[in-house]
């Protein structure tokens, strides 16, 4: 078995990764002609590092990431609303990191090249055309995203299209989806260098849908000498924008945003002057792709952002990524035929997804945020009065189960980590 994997993100090196380790032949094909640690922080839910760390990863992990400790929501007066422990702090067998999403890529990019070959992992090939052949073999046909210039075809018995939310092959399927939804959010994202807040390890979310603040530490070397390297979002409400082309490069303008946060200093934690701090800012609009009915045509199937693109809302796009790649290798592996494994691949991750997605459109667990903002806009002197503990940890607690990382069924689920299909059983 051959499988060609278009996109280099952490979902198609997850993938490539993965098919390594069950001994299935497999190239992946990146359209940049270099990679590079761009972008920001993200989170790493405790279902993905588990997938992660079952792929010989946690060491690297830990040296990377800063193990999160604690998440915590506030109103935009910094008055706590809900507090809780995450990874293993909250009895999870695996951590939750808040990582440079640059860093762990050059991570994965770097093993998967370790591991396949630097033959097997190519940059500066962009996926043009994918179809499925009369013999029922898989094609893609490639370009050079720096010349222009043609590099022939490959062919495997299945191609991944992790190529992202501007997926050149979901595009090939879909060629009137247009641009991706956007909810009239923008974001500007930032890392400052900055003294810790609480223990060091907290992610805090303050405010409410139309304006909010979202901040976590991300380097354990710049941690362990008493500093923290912060990320940040910054959120406003702003439909009267026009939507343009994301892109984490865009630079942000501190004077488009920061006049709504200056007032935003809670004593434990100082907005303002962190993003002040900030080494760079980008800018992004929230946006996502309505769920599709189907992710295979053929042999040709989506993945990660390809085919569930979502609000960057409770943490999980990256999450969601590892596991679509661990679930589809898994079922690759044990069992062995390509058309089989992909439609349990897709009953079990599409619809899965798909709920995220809409739940995602509905503010996720950060519903508790917004209602608080309605019921008591003026602050509180008791949450409980405002938003009582059974609604609370109702919606918080329903978000675990969509998502996933529901704590004692992780702990307990069995490994999706491949063997070899000619490995004894």
């Amino acid at each position: 078995m051959k499988v060609i994997i278009a996109g280099a993100g952490i979902g198609g090196l997850t993938a490539a990764l993965s098919l390594h380790a069950a001994g299935i032949e497999t190239v992946v094909y990146e359209a940049v002609p270099e990679i590079r640690p761009l972008g920001v922080g993200i989170n790493l839910l405790p279902h993905a590092v588990r997938e992660l760390t079952e792929l010989g990863l946690a060491d690297e992990l830990a040296r990377t990431g800063v193990a999160t400790s604690t998440l915590i929501y506030t109103n935009k007066l910094g008055q706590e609303i809900w507090r809780e422990a995450r990874g293993r702090d909250a009895g999870y067998n695996w951590p939750q990191y808040s990582i440079h999403r640059g860093r762990l890529q050059m991570l994965l990019f770097d093993a998967a090249r370790a591991r396949l070959g630097t033959d097997r992992v190519l940059t500066d090939h962009a996926a043009a055309r994918v179809a499925t052949q009369a013999d029922g073999r898989a094609r893609i046909d490639l370009v050079s995203r720096t010349t222009g210039a043609s590099l022939g075809h490959d062919t495997a018995d299945l191609i991944i299209a992790a190529d992202g939310i501007h997926s050149a092959v979901r595009a090939q399927f879909h060629p009137d989806e247009g641009l991706p939804k956007w909810n009239g959010r923008i974001l500007w994202r930032g890392v400052s260098e900055a003294p810790p807040y609480l223990d060091g390890r907290s992610m805090v979310m303050a405010g409410h849908q139309d304006q909010k603040f979202v901040c976590y530490p991300i380097d354990p070397d710049i941690a362990a000498r008493g500093a923290s390297l912060i990320n940040w979002i910054a959120e406003l409400n702003l439909p009267e924008r026009k939507l343009e082309r994301e892109d984490w490069n865009r630079p942000g303008v501190l004077e488009e945003f920061l006049p709504a946060f200056e007032s935003w200093n809670f004593g434990w934690l100082d907005v303002p002057a962190i993003i002040r701090a900030a080494i760079r800012v980008f800018e992004f609009p929230m946006v996502d792709r309505d769920p599709l009915e189907a992710w295979t045509h053929g042999r040709v199937t989506l993945m990660g952002d390809a085919a569930h693109p979502m609000y960057p809302i409770g943490s999980n796009g990256a999450s969601q990524a590892i596991l679509d790649a661990r679930t589809l290798v898994w079922r690759l592996a044990t069992m062995g035929d390509v058309d089989a494994a992909l439609a349990a691949y897709e009953a079990e991750r599409l619809p899965a997804t798909a709920r995220i997605v809409l739940a995602n459109r509905a503010n996720g667990p950060e519903k508790v945020m917004q209602l608080v903002e309605e019921r008591a806009p003026d602050g509180f002197k008791a949450v409980e009065k405002v938003l009582p503990a059974a609604e609370l940890n109702g919606i918080i607690g329903d978000y675990k189960h969509i998502a996933g990382f529901d704590r004692d069924a992780l702990n307990a689920r069995p490994s999706l980590h491949p063997v070899p299909l000619d490995a004894p059983v």
